[in-house]
């Protein structure tokens, strides 16, 4: 048995989506704010039973209180001829919800009878429930926010009526109402969902089925002995309200953790039994030398104390008896030891093992706490009612960014070994109980342990209309690196080999070469100062295969900007030729050809509007170089010139800095002779007849040594690609506060 998938709805920025969970491990992977926090958050929620009462009206979706709220309004103004209406159907379409389903095999049957929507179901169909936070008693709740409001009202008109200043007083809408107490009004209820009519999601939205008018809640839990589901929860600072307290907190340090873990499964005073004979005959031992050893060092004191008639006759004598308990023996702060290596005798206490190592060691000894636990290791089976000694079928891990707790070192060797550690127990050496990781990170050390195809990516999507908030759909990415075809392939070896920032990024910037890679993220500092607050993940990608990230861009839905190269090439054959109009050139690159603007000839290319250089959606960019106009000498007029490479756009772009090198070497050396030329047509001639005669990244990194960044500017079609990519970004956040200001304004 496992889950197949979540839907989530109307959970914070949730509005409506599909989480697909992998068979063993899922990485929930997306860029600052795109909801894989609230993913994780509404599975806690709503499958940790004892975790429902964390529920709070701000983990509704924005937008929807104002529907909620007209309900109240409603309310408020029903008259004799106008009943209120007591059905849940105006309730659920905006309430929080999360639908599970379960992949059950035959051999499972009989654990989920409960959940069998007829009797016609077959094991190749899915079964699902839906946990939604609804109202308990919609009459109730109808009578006392009424009776609220009318309080309220007449305390307002009275003091309206004496002369008073204007009270706005509690409830002034429904939001305001349940604000207070939420869980007197609200509870998870559970309904069977029918497999017939499981939707698939629509662009990446989720359709979750209605539920009939005449639908029941189940009268007991679910997944009552069906799921046992731990959490590591991330520590966001001391008020964060989704967090555990500390008694079940997972950062305890390991010696508390240890002795935890001996009380509930090793402790030999609790249920013993014939393994434990020994060590509780060497705790009565050492008990009886102590207590003797207790009363012989003391009998010369107590004896004083009876020198001063005290105990007297009639009152009790004074006695020592001792009490060694086990786990008392590990109650104190150097429990845990760390021995130095190639040495027995010296250790150290846990606190000096390094912060990063600590936190790994305590959190892989929580996964082998959950899973002795889940397996009912030890004395923890001896402990349960007959009920609690079934084990469950499945056990759900859920882990909120370990990297919050773990150097990026150990982040890498606790990502590859926690699924095993899950795993690490006899019976779970066949198929008979699952185990389900689910981990949400920003971390690309993580994304880049594990094989793409566990990874779920969170993309952020802007408001459809007014009134509405962003929210955020899910793509499972199995199905972009999970294909064979080549171009999958490609794009999962080249994020290998490089990094997996792309996931977590704003925005993507892909460049032709080194020099680009070194001396653009300078343009953006010095010359977009919003931009540089922005994460973007910058990918050094030849123009020839920068085409192949196409499908992944897009699916990812990743703004981007494409930099790459006009590689002018003649009528026929590959041979790079100097660009010029009218000469019925070509271009050599494949971006351009095969991807955007999807044009061959150069003139057309050197033509093309802003328009032509953005993708259908306007959510990827190409930028490469076009006929400029400058005055190559004071006296002289503008000419244009078409460069065709990023160098010696940017040798014509700063001319009189490359003109002022005294000392350069190299391919920089040669840009700088062939500036001296007399004529701006033979500077070019030569400076293109000289790129490849010396090493691109040699000229960055000598610009870098010779030059401070800030006095480079970049080429206009870089300048141009990198404004466009700001505007972008900022329309984004425009996007954001212009919705929320609405929906301030509505509540």
């Amino acid at each position: 048995m496992k889950i197949a998938f979540v839907e989530i709805q109307n959970f914070r920025k949730l509005k409506g989506c599909r989480v697909e969970i992998a068979s063993q491990e899922t990485i929930l992977v997306g860029a600052n704010n795109s909801g894989k926090t609230s993913a994780m958050d509404s599975m806690i929620l709503f499958l940790k039973k004892n975790r429902r009462k964390d529920i709070a009206t701000t983990d509704f979706t924005l937008s929807n209180w104002t529907h909620i709220n007209q309900i109240g309004t409603q309310w408020v103004n029903t008259s004799d001829d106008n009943k209120p209406d007591f059905t849940q159907e105006q309730w659920l379409p905006y309430l929080p919800s999360v639908d599970v389903w379960l992949d059950v095999n035959e051999a499972d049957i009989h654990h989920v009878i409960h959940l069998l929507p007829t009797l016609d179901w077959t094991s190749d169909q899915l079964l699902g429930v839906r946990l939604a936070f609804a109202p308990k008693d919609i009459e109730k709740l109808y009578k006392e926010f009424i009776d609220a409001c009318q309080a309220a009202r007449q305390t307002e008109q009275s003091a309206s009526s004496e002369g008073e200043s204007k009270l706005s007083l509690w409830p002034e809408s429904m939001r305001d109402f349940l604000d207070r107490e939420l869980h007197k009004y609200f509870e998870v209820k559970p309904y069977i969902l029918d497999p017939t009519k499981c939707n698939e999601p629509d662009n990446g939205v989720a359709k979750p089925q209605l539920l009939p008018a005449d639908s029941e809640p189940m009268d007991k839990e679910p997944f009552e002995g069906l799921f046992k589901i731990d959490v590591i929860s991330a520590q966001r600072g001391f008020s964060d309200p989704k967090t555990e307290d500390d008694s079940h907190s997972s950062f305890a340090s390991l010696s508390t953790q240890l002795r935890q873990y001996f009380a509930k499964h090793l402790n030999p005073s609790e249920s013993p039994d014939n393994n434990d004979i020994e060590a509780l005959q060497a705790i009565e031992a050492a008990k009886t030398v102590f207590d003797e050893k207790l009363k012989t060092s003391f009998t010369p004191a107590i004896k004083e104390l009876e020198g001063l008639n005290y105990p007297g006759f009639s009152d009790p004598q004074i006695s020592l008896t001792s009490k060694i308990s086990p786990i008392d023996s590990l109650d104190h702060k150097t429990a845990v030891r760390f021995n130095l290596p190639g040495s027995a005798s010296l250790s150290l206490p846990e606190k000096y093992n390094g912060l990063g190592y600590q936190n790994l060691i305590s959190m892989v000894f929580s996964l082998i706490r959950f899973r002795d636990e889940w397996m009912r290791v030890g004395k923890a089976a001896k402990r349960q009612s007959n009920d609690e000694t079934i084990i469950e079928q499945l056990h759900i891990v859920l882990i909120e960014e370990p990297e919050a707790h773990l150097h990026a070192q150990v982040q890498q060797v606790f990502i590859k070994k926690a699924y095993h550690v899950l795993r690490g127990h006899d019976r779970l050496k066949d198929d008979q109980f699952s185990t389900q990781m689910i981990v949400s990170t920003h971390s690309s050390h993580i994304a880049h342990e594990l094989d793409f195809t566990c990874l779920r990516y969170f993309r952020r999507e802007p408001a459809k209309q007014d009134g509405e908030i962003p929210s955020a759909t899910v793509v499972n990415l199995s199905k972009t690196f999970g294909d064979s075809d080549d171009t999958s392939r490609f794009a999962a070896r080249y994020i290998k080999s490089t990094h997996c920032d792309l996931f977590f990024a704003d925005a993507a910037i892909l460049v032709e070469g080194s020099a680009e890679r070194m001396l653009v993220p300078h343009f953006i500092r010095h010359n977009f100062q919003k931009l540089d607050q922005s994460y973007i993940s910058l990918l050094e990608i030849g123009g020839s295969h920068a085409h192949r990230l196409k499908p992944l861009l897009e699916t990812l839905g990743l703004l981007s900007l494409v930099i790459t190269d006009l590689d002018s090439i003649g009528e026929s054959g590959t041979a790079k030729i100097f660009p010029e109009r009218g000469k019925k050139y070509r271009t050599g690159n494949t971006t351009l050809k095969e991807w955007i603007p999807k044009k061959e000839p150069l003139d057309e290319i050197l033509d093309c509007s802003d328009d032509d250089k953005q993708s259908d959606n306007k959510q990827i960019k190409v930028a490469y170089q076009c006929p400029i106009k400058l005055k190559y000498k004071d006296d002289s007029a503008e000419e244009e010139v078409i460069p065709y490479t990023f160098e010696d756009s940017l040798a014509l772009t700063n001319l009189q800095l490359f003109r002022d090198y005294q000392s350069s070497n190299g391919l920089l050396k040669k840009l700088t002779e062939a500036l001296g030329k007399d004529t701006l047509n033979n500077a070019t001639k030569e400076m293109f007849d000289n790129l490849g005669k010396g090493s691109k990244a040699e000229m960055a990194l000598e610009l870098l040594y010779l030059t401070d960044p800030s006095a480079l500017k970049p080429p206009a079609y870089i300048s141009d690609g990198l404004q466009w990519l700001e505007d972008k970004l900022a329309e984004k956040k425009q996007d954001f506060l212009a919705t929320a200001t609405t929906e301030m304004k509505n509540d």
